[in-house]
C-alpha cells in the first residue's frame, strides 16, 4: 500500500466569532520522502533577517582621537582573528552560537554639501547600514531630523527579489517586528527600521498579541482574548481528525506544536493581566522577556513557512528607551551624550544578551531532518552606527548569526580596518543565493565580500 504524503501547506480550520481561523503546521514525517526531502518536490531554502539594536558599541579609540582622549577599552572588537576567535566582553553573551564578526567596517558613501546635516551619524549609518545607500537628500532635514531612504532596506530587497522567492511565495513575504516601543521622534527611521523604498516605511509589530493573531489567524477583536477564548479550541476538532492520520512520531510533534501555541497565549494573557503599572516614561518592560516571546511567535511562523524574511528591531535608532532594569534613570540616546560610558557598556551588554535570547529559540527550533531554524537561517545583526557620544561610524557593528544552509562559516572574525560597510550586504545577498556582482549606492558601491565568513 503506497504512503499518502501530506502537503506542506496542510492547516488547521476552526471558526472564532464567526470568522475563520486557520492554523499552520509545522514540518512532519509525513510530509517527507523517504529519502528525506520534501514529498512535494520543494526544496528548502534559507531564511534572512535583521537584527537591530541601537546606538552601535560604547566607544574607544578605534572610533577616533576624540572618543580615545578617555582611554576607555575597546570591549567589542574579538581578541584573534579568523576561526577560533575569542569573544570580547560584549560579544560573549552570543558565543554560544559561534556567530561570525566583522570589524572595521565603516560607510563609504558620499556626503552632499547641501542640504546640511547628511554626515549625522544616526541618519547617514542607519541608511548605509540597512539600504547600502545615503540618505535622500530631498526632503533632508536635520534640525527637525526629517529624512527617509533612497531604496528598499535589505530586508525588503530580498523579500521582493525574484532569485529568492521565485514562485513559492509564501504567505508573508516578510514579517517586520519590534520590541522597545520607546522612540526619539515619531515619524521617520525613529520607529522603524524596514523601508520600501522613498518615503515608504513598514512600521513593525510590537505587540505579541497583535503578532499571534496575524500569524494565527486570528480576527481582529480583541474582546475574544478578553473572555480567554483559546486558538486551540476552534481547531481541535480538525486536530484529532489530523493526529488519526499521522504516525506516532508526528503524532507527538503535532502535540507538541499546539502545547507550544498554547503556552504562548498563556504567557500573554499573564503578560496582559500584569500590564497595570506602565513604569516610567519611555520604558517598555524586560526586552529579554519580550525578545523572547516575540522570538518565539516568529519560530512558529518561520517553522511553519510563512515567512522566509524578518526585520527584528529590538530597540529603535537613537532609542530613548529607560534601561531602568539596569539602574539607567534616562534614555539611551540621552545617556551617550551624556558621555557616561559604563551605562552606555551596561545597555550594549544587554542588548546583546537579547540577542542571544533571540538566537537560543532559532537553535532551540529543530525540524524533522534535524536541522535548526538557525542551521537554515541568516541573521545579520547590526546598529545605526559604530558609537553614540559623537555618533561616529567608524567600527560599524555587524554580526552574522546563523550557519544559513552551509553558505556561512560560524565563528570567524574578519577584521578589514577603514572597510565597505557594504560589503556584508554583498556578503549576505550571495550567501542567500541571490547573484550580485556588486552592492551599493553613491559612493559606497562594492563588489568585494567578507571571504572568509562567507563559506
Amino acid at each position: 500500500m503506497s504512503r499518502k504524503f501530506l502537503s506542506r501547506r496542510t492547516m488547521l480550520r476552526g471558526a472564532m466569532g464567526g470568522a475563520a481561523v486557520s492554523l499552520a503546521l509545522p514540518p512532519l514525517e509525513a510530509m517527507l520522502s523517504p529519502n528525506g526531502a520534501w514529498a512535494d518536490g520543494s526544496e528548502d531554502p534559507p531564511t534572512f533577517g535583521i537584527f537591530f539594536w541601537a546606538n552601535g558599541t560604547p566607544w574607544h579609540a578605534g572610533h577616533g582621537a576624540e572618543q580615545g582622549s578617555s582611554g576607555y577599552p575597546d570591549l567589542w572588537t574579538p581578541i584573534g582573528t579568523g576561526a577560533g576567535y575569542t569573544p570580547n566582553e560584549l560579544t560573549q553573551p552570543l558565543a554560544a552560537h559561534s556567530v561570525s564578526i566583522a570589524t572595521g567596517l565603516e560607510p563609504k558613501t558620499e556626503i552632499p554639501a547641501d542640504p546640511p546635516g547628511q554626515g549625522d551619524g544616526h541618519m547617514r549609518g542607519f541608511m548605509v547600514a540597512l539600504t547600502s545607500d545615503r540618505p535622500r537628500p530631498e526632503g533632508f532635514d536635520h534640525p527637525s531630523h526629517t529624512l527617509t531612504a533612497l531604496r528598499p532596506t535589505l530586508d525588503q530587497y530580498v523579500a521582493k527579489h525574484e532569485q529568492f522567492y521565485g514562485s513559492n511565495v509564501p504567505r508573508f513575504r516578510s514579517l517586520v517586528m519590534g520590541i522597545s516601543e520607546a522612540r526619539f521622534h515619531d515619524y521617520g527611521h525613529w520607529n522603524a527600521i524596514s523601508y520600501n523604498g522613498p518615503d515608504s516605511v513598514n512600521l513593525p509589530v510590537m505587540d505579541p498579541a497583535q503578532l499571534y493573531g496575524l500569524l494565527f489567524d486570528i480576527p481582529a477583536d480583541t474582546a475574544l482574548l478578553e473572555r480567554r477564548v483559546s486558538l486551540l479550541d476552534t481547531v481541535m476538532e480538525d486536530a484529532h481528525d489530523l493526529r488519526a492520520r499521522l504516525g506516532a512520531a508526528d503524532q507527538v510533534r503535532l502535540d507538541e506544536h499546539l502545547a507550544h501555541l498554547d503556552e504562548i497565549q498563556r504567557r500573554l494573557e499573564l503578560s496582559v493581566a500584569a500590564c497595570d503599572d506602565p513604569g516610567l516614561p519611555a520604558s517598555s518592560g524586560d526586552l529579554i522577556e519580550k525578545t523572547d516571546i516575540m522570538a518565539q511567535l516568529l519560530a512558529r511562523g518561520l517553522l511553519c513557512g510563512l515567512t522566509r524574511v524578518f526585520s527584528f528591531m529590538l530597540t529603535s535608532p537613537a532609542t530613548t528607551h529607560v534601561f531602568s532594569n539596569l539602574g539607567v534613570p534616562d534614555g539611551m540616546h540621552k545617556t551617550c551624550h551624556d558621555g557616561l560610558w559604563d551605562r552606555v557598556r551596561s545597555i550594549t551588554l544587554y542588548q546583546m544578551q537579547a540577542f542571544a535570547r533571540f538566537l537560543d529559540v532559532m537553535q532551540g527550533t529543530v525540524d524533522p531532518t534535524g536541522l535548526s531554524l538557525l542551521d537554515r537561517m541568516l541573521v545579520l545583526g547590526t546598529s545605526e552606527y559604530g558609537e553614540g557620544w559623537q555618533h561616529g561610524n567608524k567600527e560599524h557593528p555587524v554580526i552574522f548569526a546563523g550557519r544559513c544552509c552551509g553558505a556561512i562559516n560560524p565563528g570567524v572574525h574578519e577584521r578589514i580596518p577603514d572597510g565597505n560597510l557594504s560589503m556584508a550586504h554583498v556578503s549576505a545577498l550571495r550567501a542567500l543565493g541571490i547573484e550580485t556582482p556588486s552592492y551599493g549606492f553613491n559612493g559606497g558601491e562594492t563588489g568585494e565580500q567578507l571571504s572568509n565568513i562567507l563559506a
